[in-house]
């Protein structure tokens, strides 16, 4: 273990590297923003419906072209300057946030308006996912990247503690509408970092088709077995397990009783797991027992979810979707550095694209599924089954995972 120590003894390497710290903390600004959006949307759709399955449909419309377009983003990533393209599309989102502001400022907002403003924001971040995960490895080089990963997530999960609890207070004391003004004005910082980034991102030529070029990616997947056990287990939680947070509105209004602020609290708690999962990471610099840490992460995961689906105390509702955030997390940042540092830099957008196809891309599948289950068989009933689900994959994982690694170690 090297206790998350560079080549030259740093304690966080990857902040050293001037262009990664400057987009790291222009992210931690513009991230907040983002998280304060999405309670403000969850809770304006709440508003507007009281319907868990209108909470489902906008989180399905959000990640949809995820799952349409994410793959070609990942094309794109590999053709043109990684830079450029981040610019781009934290230009495109100031977009949806003022139009929702507006509308809802003027007191004429609609869930349909929510649904497509969603829409054009999920199809945005399908050609922001790819880039931004790709330039990471390349503004700080292999034997940083899980340091920057790491800390990536940090910065993330930070944001979904301080946005959320911001967002909370605002609703309550300003209105729904200032949370879209301020995540608006939030793009600015790392719009101007980008813009004072010098790496742009290697751009390979190669003359492979779009479809044939896809096809690449796939391939380098199924050829190994470890990386295909991973993008497994990320679809079952896609499906079944990511989607809990859909229905944290329906627990904090209906269940747990505790509002708007219960709401951000929430949120803040899978945000608190998730920010010291990644902070753990980035402190230890690389996991080197991954066979053992990624199935137990998942376990833990997956049970989690089952705690909230028993609980009816809003205290311990917090306690097991902090643990819910960390176990997330850890599978994923440890998941995400694994890949990364097997696929070779010329695959490395294609891979990552389909990274998250799996992971953001099945998720408007299980947000459509879990908000017609909560809606038909009510939202405890369908939590239980969905941890089941997630269960009983983490455990197929655990045997899977082991066992290629060992093949791979073997060969």
């Amino acid at each position: 273990m090297n206790n998350g120590q560079g080549k030259n003894g740093q304690r966080f390497p990857a902040l050293y590297v001037r262009d990664f710290r400057l987009f790291w903390f222009g992210q931690i600004i513009s991230l907040s923003g983002t998280w304060m959006h999405s309670v403000a949307q969850s809770w304006l759709v709440y508003s507007l419906t009281k319907s868990p399955l209108y909470l489902g449909i906008v989180a399905s419309l959000s990640s949809l072209p995820i799952l349409l377009f994410t793959l070609f983003g990942g094309m794109i990533a590999d053709r043109y300057p990684k830079r450029n393209i981040l610019i781009i599309t934290q230009i495109m989102s100031v977009i949806p946030a003022l139009i929702i502001a507006v509308l809802a400022d003027a007191k004429i907002i609609a869930v349909w308006h929510v649904g497509i403003t969603a829409f054009f924001l999920g199809t945005v971040n399908a050609f922001d996912v790819p880039a931004r995960q790709a330039f990471l490895a390349e503004v700080v080089g292999r034997a940083d990247i899980t340091n920057a990963i790491a800390l990536n997530s940090a910065a993330f999960n930070g944001a979904r503690i301080i946005g959320p609890v911001i967002a909370g207070f605002i609703i309550a004391g300003i209105g729904i509408p200032a949370c879209f003004y301020l995540n608006a004005v939030s793009f600015v910082p790392v719009i101007f970092a980008l813009s004072k980034i010098k790496a742009k991102g290697s751009v390979k030529a190669y003359q492979t088709g779009v479809f044939a070029g896809i096809a690449d990616g796939w391939g380098f997947v199924k050829k190994e077995k470890p990386v295909m056990h991973i993008m497994s287990l990320i679809s079952v939680f896609s499906l079944f397990g990511i989607p809990y947070i859909t229905l944290l509105p329906v627990l904090a209004g209906e269940i747990l009783v505790v509002g708007a602020k219960g709401l951000s609290f929430l949120v803040a708690s899978a945000g608190a797991g998730s920010l010291l999962a990644a902070m753990m990471i980035a402190v230890r610099g690389e996991i080197e027992k991954k066979e053992i840490y990624m199935p137990l992460s998942a376990v833990i995961f997956s049970i989690s979810i089952m705690g909230i689906s028993f609980s009816e105390n809003f205290y311990v509702s917090l306690i097991f979707i902090f643990f819910a955030g960390w176990g997330i997390v850890s599978f994923l940042a440890v998941s995400n550095s694994f890949i990364q540092h097997a696929v070779p830099d010329f695959l490395r957008g294609r891979v990552m694209s389909l990274y998250t196809f799996v992971f953001l891309g099945f998720a408007p599948v299980g947000n459509s599924i879990i908000g017609i289950a909560a809606d038909f068989f009510g939202t405890i009933i369908s939590l239980k089954f969905f941890a089941l689900m997630c269960i009983l994959g983490s455990i197929i994982f655990a045997k899977k995972f082991r066992s290629s690694r060992v093949e791979e170690l073997r060969s």
